[in-house]
């Protein structure tokens, strides 16, 4: 496999395996969520729970 330059500009990725590596791991990852038994969390109730959560963190934070 002949090497493509990658535009850091464009992405993070210093390579083309690199950039190759990180897309097979995203991809199961992925993957590995929609084969999951769990109940999924809906969308809004998630950003409310991170927003609730980024709240405490910095609300401790404050109180130091």
């Amino acid at each position: 496999m002949s090497k493509i330059p990658i535009d850091p500009a464009l992405t993070e990725h210093s390579s083309l395996e690199e950039a190759q590596a990180y897309d097979a791991w995203f991809r199961a990852e992925v993957q590995a969520s929609l084969d999951e038994d769990a109940p999924s969390v809906p969308h809004d109730e998630a950003v409310a729970e991170m927003r609730e959560y980024i709240e405490q963190r910095k609300q401790a934070r404050n109180a130091r």
